[in-house]
């Protein structure tokens, strides 16, 4: 989160009038039909501009200029708002949002004792207005005076009830969006009527909610914000809902059927200092990523109506309340081109490489598409302006083409038709392509990743030595390295006695890794470290896993019904490949291996007792103490030996959070979420036995 907001500098009047006219064309489009130009963090950047160069040159000032007018003030409505529906002032770091706290106190003549801090939901305001207790009409923020009457999508809005718990008549604001699983839903049913995607569920939500005449319905989504009475009703429960602090006034909301975000992970508080408030803003901001619906920034207002009262206006915007803005995490950009690449198991899989984008923090230049079915359900052409979404650590990817903001110079994406490394035949008859030749074709990458620190900790192979045994026909998969004799790798370029004869005893040890790493070494789809040390940890040896079909692979936890036929099928693949390792005298069993207890075990029937049984544990933050010296992959390792399931990120579901220093914001989340929190020293007393 940055203090200072990037702009679009203006230089002149005459580019003032051009960003002036940009801006109202693309708020005009936006709120017209849910179409733009620009995406929301350049569209922003644009009225910063527009607004630092009027505070410079206020005799230029244009009466079109978006500045002092509500968001949405393009549009004309045609039905009036009881009470203004004004937008929110920003700030864009800690040290503003202390600057807002302090001019708001002093206007005040005192502290502020009750802060509200909620998450500031990217979608559509809307008004909801019921008459004793039933849904009578949907009214969009308009240019804040008056809105549009949008009442045809009663009946479509998750979250926004028709009758109310209570007969209440009274206007609900919240904001109209859609969820990932209803933009997803809204986009394939788009591509089977006319070929093309929604660029981004906000668009999407803004298109439909206006939409009238289309031959298909997309579901919507509801989350109130607010609750307020007609202004000419005197009634006691009127007066009363008018009195009480934003807070208590949310419980009503919920408690009237309404759905808004506190059964979320980011649920409002009330607080009582700044500091309090801005780890509250830092909890929101991590749990972002995590989020089935978009955020854009942490709304801080007073909670005590007469706090709100005593503070007022301005013309725009309430002086109570502030937006701590976010990041972006969507932007538009172009899609140069798609590279190809095949993996260390044949799969062939598609990049985009992008025109360089500014996205949560990092430049994004590539990202994700997935597979060829993929890119064909998303119609994306090269050339074409695309949506491009990263959160967190989440792997930057092309969410949809900018359909609309197409020239007509747009070229189809070439698929290739052979394999792109080794110009073999691909097989197309899964969504994900693969070379015919599979692990044979990428052998390098495949034995790479074997003998990596986290599979069989190989020391001393490196990629170029890998290299030169291919070359020389020694090897053809990492099965083949224990075979080697002592003759044939000093026969090597620049291989002495010494490296040769600490190679053979890296070879040795290896052979004594586990059962769970020695599978993870396999590179099974679908698999990785994490799913290896299941898979051991419930068979305990390689016969057992062979032996194994489908329905008794399923039963390992986190692998269902469509991983589990891979599995098996792998498992027949590389059939020649243990049968090396076995050859070899590779290990092939898991170390202290017990069978799983039956369901409903105690520990009096030989049900578990070890420490993080049923746990989920997260790890983060630099370690110490006992556990100073150990690997990411090796906390893994210690936590599933304790008997618990190690995890990257924290949820409601996590049971333990070892936080060392440097935590960051996986601590505050679990803080946020409730989640016991240790010290490296005190889980290492926890798990002591099995360090």
């Amino acid at each position: 989160m940055t203090e200072t907001p990037p702009i679009t500098a203006l230089s002149d009047d005459t580019a003032y009038a051009e960003a002036v006219q940009l801006a109202v064309d693309a708020a005009a489009a936006y709120y017209a039909d849910g179409t733009s130009t620009l995406d929301d963090d350049a569209y922003d950047r644009l009225v910063r501009g527009i607004q630092a160069y009027e505070q410079a040159h206020p005799e230029s000032v244009l009466p079109s200029s978006p500045t002092g007018k509500v968001a949405g003030g393009a549009v004309t409505g045609d039905v009036p708002h009881t009470v203004p529906m004004l937008s929110l002032d920003n700030v864009f770091g800690p040290e503003q949002l202390a600057d807002w706290a302090a001019g708001l106190e002093r206007r005040l003549g005192r502290p502020v004792t009750a802060w509200s801090v909620e998450p500031k939901l990217d979608g559509l305001a809307i008004s909801a207005r019921y008459r004793n207790g039933r849904l009578a009409q949907l009214v969009t923020r308009g240019d804040g005076t008056a809105g549009e009457d949008v009442s045809h999508a009663i009946g479509t809005i998750v979250g926004l009830p028709e009758r109310l718990a209570e007969p209440f008549t009274v206007e609900l604001r919240g904001e109209v969006m859609m969820t990932a699983s209803q933009f997803e839903d809204a986009c394939a049913k788009r591509q089977a009527h006319d070929g093309t995607t929604f660029a981004n569920p906000r668009s999407a939500a803004a298109g439909t909610l206006r939409a009238q005449d289309r031959p298909y319905v997309c579901e919507l989504t509801f989350f109130g914000y607010g609750a307020l009475p007609h202004p000419d009703d005197a009634s006691e429960p009127a007066v009363r809902l008018r009195e009480l602090p934003h807070s208590e006034i949310m419980h009503w909301v919920t408690a009237q059927g309404v759905q808004t975000t506190a059964a979320t992970p980011v649920a409002g508080i009330v607080a009582d200092t700044l500091d309090r408030v801005q780890e509250r803003v830092n909890e929101i901001a991590a749990a972002r990523a995590t989020l089935p619906f978009g955020i854009d920034g942490i709304v801080i207002k007073c909670d005590l109506a007469a706090d709100q009262a005593q503070a007022g206006f301005s013309s725009r915007a309430p002086r109570w309340a502030t937006a701590y803005k976010l990041p972006a995490t969507e932007k538009i950009t172009k899609l140069l081109a798609v590279e190809w690449n095949t993996g260390r198991t044949g799969i062939i899989a598609p990049r985009a490489v992008l025109e360089p984008v500014e996205l949560d923090g990092s430049t994004v230049t590539y990202a994700t598409l997935h597979n060829p079915a993929d890119i064909a359900r998303r119609g994306l052409m090269l050339g074409d302006s695309v949506t491009v979404y990263k959160a967190g650590d989440v792997i930057p990817r092309v969410e949809a083409p900018v359909v609309h903001l197409r020239t007509g110079a747009e070229q189809p994406i070439e698929i290739p038709a052979a394999c792109p490394s080794c110009g073999d035949a691909i097989d197309s008859s899964q969504e994900r392509w693969r070379c015919v030749r599979g692990r044979q074709c990428r052998a390098i990458a495949s034995i790479v990743y074997a003998a990596g620190r986290d599979q069989l900790d190989i020391e001393g192979l490196a990629e170029n030595r890998i290299k030169q045994m291919l070359d020389a026909g020694l090897i053809a998969d990492f099965a083949d390295l224990f075979f080697l004799t002592r003759e044939q790798l000093l026969d090597l370029e620049r291989m002495g006695e010494t490296s040769t004869d600490n190679l053979l005893a890296a070879f040795e040890r290896a052979k004594g890794q586990p059962l769970s790493r020695v599978f993870c070494a396999l590179g099974v789809r679908g698999t990785g470290r994490s799913m290896s040390r299941r898979i051991a940890r419930h068979f305990g040896s390689m016969d057992a896993i062979r032996l194994a079909d489908a329905e008794a692979i399923q039963a390992v936890e986190g692998i269902g019904p469509e991983k589990a036929p891979v599995v098996v099928a792998e498992l027949v693949e590389l059939a020649a490949l243990i049968d090396k390792l076995v050859k070899a005298g590779v290990t092939m069993t898991e170390p202290g291996w017990t069978p799983p207890a039956e369901p409903g075990a105690t520990e009096a029937d030989g049900g578990s007792e070890l420490p993080l049984a049923g746990m989920s544990v997260v790890v983060t933050g630099a370690m110490s103490g006992a556990l100073e010296a150990l690997s990411r992959n090796q906390m893994n390792e210690l936590i599933e030996r304790a008997g618990g399931k190690a995890s990257s990120s924290v949820s409601a579901k996590t049971s333990l959070l070892v936080a060392g220093e440097k935590a960051g914001s996986k601590r505050a989340k679990a803080e946020s979420l409730g989640v016991r929190v240790v010290t490296p020293e005190e889980f290492a007393g926890l798990v002591g036995p099995f360090i």
